[in-house]
């Protein structure tokens, strides 16, 4: 991020797998440190991502210095990344942002080999996710919904309630 190279390997160290942010920002790069790397693009509907962005890690633009206490150093890596980096300081703009969102996806399925690549909606539930990553589907286990705004704000809550 800092335009210094990246010792993928240290930074990985006990972890076998990077999902949605920052991992997205470097997936390339990732592909070539990691060549047997399994990509997953998961798709949704662009108006409803970006109103979900926007009330959930979008509030973390500019943190206060309480927020910054009680999530450590995420809100600063989310705001040079993702709001600077990725959408040009621009994420208001609804229409700007749904495309850099859609040109993303394009350029992942264009760039990731097929036979790496799984394109994948929430909502097909374990079935493809299991077969892509080859192993067996849970049994007895509902797929999960935990990523949503309520769930977010909650976490955000419990993060400053701790701190207390």
């Amino acid at each position: 991020m800092g335009g210094e190279p990246v010792d993928w390997d240290e930074l990985f160290a006990g972890y076998q797998a990077t999902v949605d942010w920052p991992g997205a920002a470097f997936y390339k790069e990732l592909m070539e440190v990691y060549p047997d790397a399994k990509v997953l693009l998961s798709l949704r509907d662009a108006e409803k991502w970006y109103e979900s962005t926007r009330n959930t890690i979008y509030a973390t633009v500019n943190p206060s210095h309480e927020m910054i206490a009680a999530l450590g150093h995420a809100p600063r890596l989310n705001n040079e990344l993702i709001w600077k980096q990725t959408f040009g300081e621009n994420f208001e703009d609804r229409r700007h942002a749904i495309e850099v969102f859609e040109r993303h996806n394009k350029e992942v399925k264009e760039y990731v080999p097929v036979d790496r690549l799984l394109v994948y909606e929430v909502r097909e539930g374990w079935g493809p996710l299991c077969e892509f990553l080859g192993v067996e589907v849970p049994k007895g286990k509902p797929f999960p919904h935990l990523n949503d705004t309520e769930g977010f704000r909650a976490m955000v809550q419990e993060h400053f309630a701790q701190r207390d």
